[in-house]
């Protein structure tokens, strides 16, 4: 299971909204034995494609040193697809580097984003929950 803040959860859609016409990338850093993100590095998508993403090398080394510093772990990355459903693609697989992260697609294919968390390991996707945390906003009447 994945639990993402509230907070965080709206950065890293955001950051994949912005991205667009090409995927947006990130990682995730938190504690691997809950799930729990507690922080979040959008990064540049090295790849600058509309169909993969490459988390930029420079931004990788950056958020491991701060998320090391924090305390923390780095825990996952996460990735759009503009065009596609929130499933891993043939390339997603073969590019997972670790079958103890989380792997999350964002898809913007259609009007609402769609957030879907997976763990990939010896080419098996296996789809987990997503929890968000956080209270709902509330409507405000005007």
């Amino acid at each position: 299971m994945l639990r993402l803040p509230r907070n965080l959860y709206l950065q890293m859609v955001a950051h994949c909204i912005v991205g667009l016409p090409d995927e947006a990338c990130g990682v995730l850093a938190g504690d691997p034995a809950t799930g729990t993100v507690v922080r979040l590095y959008p990064t540049r998508n090295a790849a600058a494609s509309a169909r993969v993403y490459t988390v930029d090398s420079h931004d990788l080394l950056q958020a491991d040193r701060d998320a090391e510093r924090a305390g923390t772990q780095l825990i996952g990355v996460f990735h759009s697809h503009t065009h596609t459903d929130a499933y891993p693609s043939a390339t997603d697989v073969d590019q997972a580097p670790d079958s103890a992260w989380h792997y999350v697609v964002v898809s913007l294919r259609d009007t609402h984003p769609v957030v879907r968390s997976y763990r990939i390991g010896d080419g098996r996707i296996e789809e987990e929950s997503v929890v968000v945390l956080g209270q709902v906003p509330q409507a405000v009447a005007v």
